[in-house]
């Protein structure tokens, strides 16, 4: 029996969460937007064999959703704005919100996995 080191959870989230490695929590690990490297830059982590799939945007989804919706009912019920105003400001927060947390989001999920020793493929 070999024995593996512990990944802590929350600070692999953490890490992940401000789009660090989880592992030494200095480098980076996207290529892109939201495409994940071959592994870290500092560390050399292999994290590039991390697959989030479609967690990130159903999580992304739920947070910006929860954050929307409770706004635009606070701004109805206590200053009604016109119609046009409602369809610049909503969507637009949304969208911003969206773009905002998405990358995050997804490196928060790549650090959970990461921490958790799974791939997400059917090779676990």
């Amino acid at each position: 029996m070999t024995y593996t080191p512990a990944r802590p959870v929350f600070r692999s989230l953490w890490r992940g969460f401000a789009r660090r490695c989880p592992a030494c929590g200095e480098g980076q690990f996207f290529s892109g937007y939201l495409s994940l490297g071959e592994g870290c830059s500092h560390c050399e982590e292999p994290l590039g064999t991390i697959r989030a799939d479609d967690i990130p945007p159903y999580f992304t989804i739920a947070i910006v959703g929860h954050i929307v919706v409770p706004l635009i009912l606070l701004v109805e019920r206590h200053a009604p704005p016109p119609l046009w105003l409602n369809l610049v400001v909503w969507p637009s927060l949304t969208l911003a919100l969206t773009l905002l947390l998405l990358p995050k989001v997804k490196g928060a999920v790549v650090g959970l996995m990461w921490s958790l020793r799974l791939r997400g493929d059917e090779q676990q």
